[in-house]
């Protein structure tokens, strides 16, 4: 018997079906960081960036990536999103923006991928609209923080 949800009998690809699942609230977190120099946090926080208000921006893309997840990410299923929140922190000690995403749905299936794919595309956008002063960026950390909703619960340590 195959345990790998996401592959039949044959060991092919198939999408998971979740007809037979309640549909539940399901909650999800997600979390990651950029790391830039300190001219960039600078007009970051001055809100100086030539391509416009990057803070302002990347919540923007993140909630999109949320609701696109389905479109990006091979079979997996389109989900009845009911809230999505992008949060940030600039740390200029360590020249870091930490951001964290929060999804809420209602839906037979997770909403995991939507909250990290939130993360990863908002530190993309970041990125995007400062690489004009400096390419000498790097995104890192992105991670499920926690999940809650379905057959199990999820929240990692530290």
């Amino acid at each position: 018997m195959n345990d790998f949800s996401h592959a039949d009998i044959d060991g092919k690809i198939k999408m998971v079906d979740v007809s037979g699942k309640k549909e539940t609230l399901r909650t999800a977190q997600a979390c990651g960081h950029i790391i830039l120099n300190k001219e960039i946090i600078s007009r970051i926080k001055g809100n100086s960036i030539q391509k416009g208000d990057v803070l302002a921006t990347k919540k923007i893309a993140g909630i999109n990536a949320a609701k696109k997840t389905w479109e990006l990410v091979p079979l997996c299923h389109q989900i009845k999103l009911t809230n999505i929140d992008i949060n940030f922190k600039i740390d200029e000690v360590e020249n870091k923006i930490f951001i964290a995403s929060f999804v809420t749905g209602m839906d037979r299936t997770g909403v995991e991928m939507e909250a990290i794919a939130a993360a990863a595309v908002s530190l993309i956008t970041v990125y995007d609209m400062c690489k004009s002063i400096s390419q000498d960026m790097v995104i890192g950390g992105i991670k499920l923080i926690k999940k809650t909703g379905g057959k199990s619960d999820f929240i990692r340590d530290s």
